[in-house]
């Protein structure tokens, strides 16, 4: 039976690991191509899932977790993700940032997805002082080499949860599947509204 369900502060954090494998697998697809091993992915979320106001939400199939989503306060989040909103004139502290959303391909379609968006949005009003949620999305180009035949993008997905794609452009590093070390990758945010 499908189940979801929202975590914060110690309780979110008993799901770490779950969540740093979750990433390492589901990161290898495109467009994310991430070679990435669970010391890193342990540290990045103990940081993540430490800070004030931070939710995890978990996807059950009875006891097994098959998918995990994140957000926090973007006061709280690195200066490479803040600087794009910071020189649009945006107040911080009234934008919630999402984080991942990984799920197992096998369960992908069964309304997984819409909840993950649907729990963090609800955590974030509850806190009641965000006017903007946004998150953000790898860039790659049409003909990337590792780009499968029958890859469609999220874009209407995001779309229909109300979010609209922004110009603003982040940049995160990581180790592609193909690369030796890792690289600056240039990221776009979408957002919502919230008042």
């Amino acid at each position: 039976m499908l189940e979801v369900k929202s975590f914060t502060g110690k309780a979110a954090l008993a799901y770490l690991d779950d969540l740093a494998a979750l990433r390492i697998e589901v990161f290898r697809e495109f467009p994310y191509l991430y070679d990435g091993d669970m010391l890193s992915e342990q540290e990045y979320l103990q940081a993540f899932l430490s800070a004030p106001d931070a939710v995890l939400v978990v996807a059950f199939d009875g006891d097994q977790v098959v998918g995990a989503s994140t957000g926090l306060p973007m006061v709280h989040e690195t200066p490479n993700i803040q600087t794009p909103f910071l020189e649009n004139g945006y107040d911080i502290g009234q934008v919630f940032y999402y984080g991942e959303s990984v799920l197992r391909k096998s369960y992908r379609g069964s309304g997984l997805g819409v909840a993950f968006f649907e729990h963090r949005e609800a955590h974030a009003r509850r806190l009641g002082r965000f006017e903007w949620v946004c998150f953000c999305g790898v860039i790659r180009p049409e003909d990337h080499p590792r780009r499968p035949a029958d890859f469609i993008p999220l874009d209407a997905f995001w779309q229909k949860r109300g979010f609209e794609r922004t110009a603003m452009i982040c940049t995160i590093s990581w180790k592609d599947l193909d690369e030796d070390s890792e690289s600056p990758k240039a990221l776009r945010f979408w957002r919502k509204k919230l008042k």
